[in-house]
C-alpha cells in the first residue's frame, strides 16, 4: 500500500471511540508529517463523521503543524547564519501556518526599494537614518501600537507588515531587516522592556568626529519612537530609572537568536494575559529551544 492509501485508511479510522485505537492511528499519522495534511483538511471539509472526528482532525492538523515549526526552529538555529527574516516567518507560521511568504517578501522589496533610490554613498549616516525613517514612518506609516501595545498580533511579522503598527521589537526586526539588506550596519539592541537598534560605527567615523563610544556604535535609534535618535546617555537614565546596574549586553547588539527568543517571551505574555494555557505551553516549549 503505497503512502496515500496508507494516510486515507487511518484517516478513516480517527473516529474510532476506543481512545487508544485512536492514539495508535494518531500516531502513525504523526509519522507522515506535513503530507498528511491535505488529506485531513479534505476530509474535514467534506466528509462529516461527526464532531468527535471533527474535533481530532482539528487537534491533529494543529499538532502536526507545531511540529513543522519546532523542526523549522531546529534548522534555523543549526544554520550558520540564522537569518533573521527566515527567524521572524517562522515564529509567524506558529499561529498561521498559511503565510504567504511571497506576499510577505514582496512587501518589504517595496519599502526596501523606495529607500534604495533616495540613498547614496555620500550621505553621512545620521542623513542616511533620515532617509529611512522619512520613508519607512512617513511614505510607509508604520508606528508603534501604544493602545494595544500587548497584542499577540503585535508579534508576528507578516501582520506587522500588514497593519503597519507593532510593539518595540517588531518594527525594530522589520527596520533592520532591510537596512541590512542596504548594507546599513542597523542592529537589534536587546534592553529590558524595551528593545532598540543601534548603527555601527563600521567605518569607524567617531575617531574623525572625536566621538567617545566603548562599544562600536555611533548612536541609537528608537523605532517605536519614529526613528528618533538617542546616545548611550539615555539607555544609562533609563536603566537608572528601572534601578538596573549598566551591563554590556544593554549598550551592544543582540544575537538573532536572542531576538528570536525576546519575539516568544512577548507571546507567551501576550496570551498569559488572555490566559491561553494551551499557546503558552507550546510557545514556551519552542522558547527551550534558544539556549
Amino acid at each position: 500500500m503505497d503512502a496515500q492509501a496508507t494516510i486515507q485508511a487511518l484517516v478513516r479510522l480517527i473516529d474510532d471511540p476506543d481512545e487508544m485505537v485512536f492514539q495508535q492511528v494518531r500516531d502513525e499519522l504523526m509519522k507522515f508529517g506535513t503530507q498528511v495534511l491535505p488529506v485531513l483538511e479534505q476530509s474535514w471539509e467534506q466528509d462529516y463523521y461527526g464532531l468527535l472526528f471533527q474535533d481530532r482532525v482539528e487537534n491533529l492538523i494543529h499538532d502536526i503543524q507545531f511540529e513543522t515549526v519546532k523542526a523549522q526552529l531546529t534548522a534555523w538555529l543549526q544554520s550558520p547564519d540564522k537569518d533573521l527574516l527566515s527567524g521572524a516567518i517562522i515564529i509567524a507560521r506558529y499561529q498561521y501556518p498559511g503565510l504567504d511568504e511571497t506576499l510577505l517578501q514582496e512587501r518589504i522589496q517595496a519599502i526596501r526599494r523606495d529607500i534604495w533610490l533616495e540613498l547614496n554613498d555620500h550621505q553621512t549616516a545620521f542623513e542616511q537614518v533620515k532617509i529611512f525613517n522619512r520613508i519607512f514612518f512617513g511614505m510607509h506609516r508604520f508606528r508603534g501600537d501604544g493602545q494595544n501595545y500587548h497584542t499577540p498580533s503585535n508579534s508576528y511579522i507578516n501582520n506587522v507588515l500588514e497593519s503597519k503598527k507593532g510593539n518595540p521589537l517588531s518594527l525594530c526586526v522589520i527596520y533592520s531587516i532591510i537596512a541590512q539588506s542596504l548594507d546599513l550596519p542597523i542592529y537589534g539592541v536587546n534592553l529590558p522592556n524595551h528593545f532598540v537598534l543601534a548603527y555601527m560605527d563600521s567605518k569607524h567615523t567617531s575617531i574623525g568626529i572625536q566621538q567617545e563610544d566603548n562599544y562600536g556604535v555611533l548612536f541609537y535609534i528608537n523605532a517605536f519612537a519614529k526613528g528618533s535618535i538617542f546616545d548611550a546617555n539615555e539607555i544609562k537614565a533609563f536603566l537608572n530609572g528601572i534601578h538596573l546596574q549598566p551591563d554590556r549586553s544593554h549598550f551592544e547588539p543582540c544575537s538573532n537568536s536572542a531576538i528570536l527568543k525576546r519575539m516568544l517571551s512577548n507571546l507567551i505574555y501576550a496570551f498569559q494575559q488572555v490566559g491561553s494555557a494551551q499557546k503558552v505551553a507550546e510557545l514556551q516549549s519552542l522558547r527551550n529551544l534558544i539556549p
